[in-house]
């Protein structure tokens, strides 16, 4: 019997992937047997790094970089994911804008609007689009996205609002893009809770204390949590699932 979800052979994409769930995600892909492409967007030494952990698991990997804020670099970007490989067959689009930790918190509400629009939406919508034609064409191939379990049932502030509109149009996105690229290539969503993360690592305790509260599993997430969900979703034992918003949140009511 072979081992469960294995992508041995399998050449995968994971944006954002220099830190947090992305880094998750792209390690356990190399563990699982694929090669990865690291994509990055200012952080290259990081992506450098985890190209270097990768392949000390025997896997290939490459480091890209590329600032989804800019649409008209996206169609160059996947033609070169495409080429240090000769195909791609698996896709995360993990990738967002950090508006919560680092200089972009003290952004304007406009702002802060303005690059998840940018970078989790119109970044995630284009490039499934890229990818799922070349992909379709291969015959078989899978997308993930990154989603929010809040995003449909809402949470108070700025960034609960400004985070449900990105992430509930990316859940949307995915459920229809899977129909439209069926039955060749199969498109899901992993939509995660309170994730330990780079946010979350410096969160107050009132926030800890929510966490607690509001997951009946009485933990925070971890990336590494998300990561082998990911596997599964992008392996074939996860063939017959395809247009799947997936909620990753340790029991948290929806």
């Amino acid at each position: 019997m072979r081992d469960f979800a294995r992508l041995d052979g399998k050449t995968a994409v994971v944006t954002g992937a220099s830190s947090g769930i992305g880094r998750a995600i792209a390690l356990e892909l190399a563990r699982a047997g694929a090669n990865v492409i690291v994509h990055y967007a200012h952080s290259a030494q990081s992506a450098a790094n985890l190209v270097t952990e990768i392949r000390q698991l025997g896997r290939a990997a490459q480091s890209l970089g590329c600032d989804f804020i800019h649409p008209e670099g996206l169609p160059e970007f996947v033609d070169r994911a495409w080429a240090q490989f000769g195909r791609v067959d698996l896709w995360v689009n993990n990738a967002g804008a950090d508006v919560l930790t680092g200089p972009r918190a003290k952004l304007s509400y406009p702002a802060k609007l303005a690059d998840l629009w940018g970078v989790d939406v119109r970044g995630s919508v284009l490039l499934s689009k890229l990818v799922g034609e070349g992909t379709k064409a291969q015959g078989r191939g899978a997308i993930l996205n990154i989603g929010w379990d809040q995003a449909d049932r809402g949470m108070e502030g700025d960034s609960g609002e400004l985070f449900a509109m990105a992430k509930n149009a990316v859940m949307g996105f995915t459920r229809s893009l899977a129909v439209s690229l069926a039955p060749e290539v199969r498109v899901n969503c992993i939509a995660p809770g309170w994730i330990r993360t780079a946010w979350g690592e410096q969160a107050g305790e009132s926030w800890q204390q929510r966490v607690l509260a509001e997951t009946p599993l009485k933990r925070w997430g971890t990336p590494d949590d998300i990561a082998r969900l990911a596997r599964f979703l992008l392996s074939e034992e996860a063939s017959y699932i395809t247009g799947q918003v997936i909620y990753a949140n340790g029991g948290a009511e929806r």
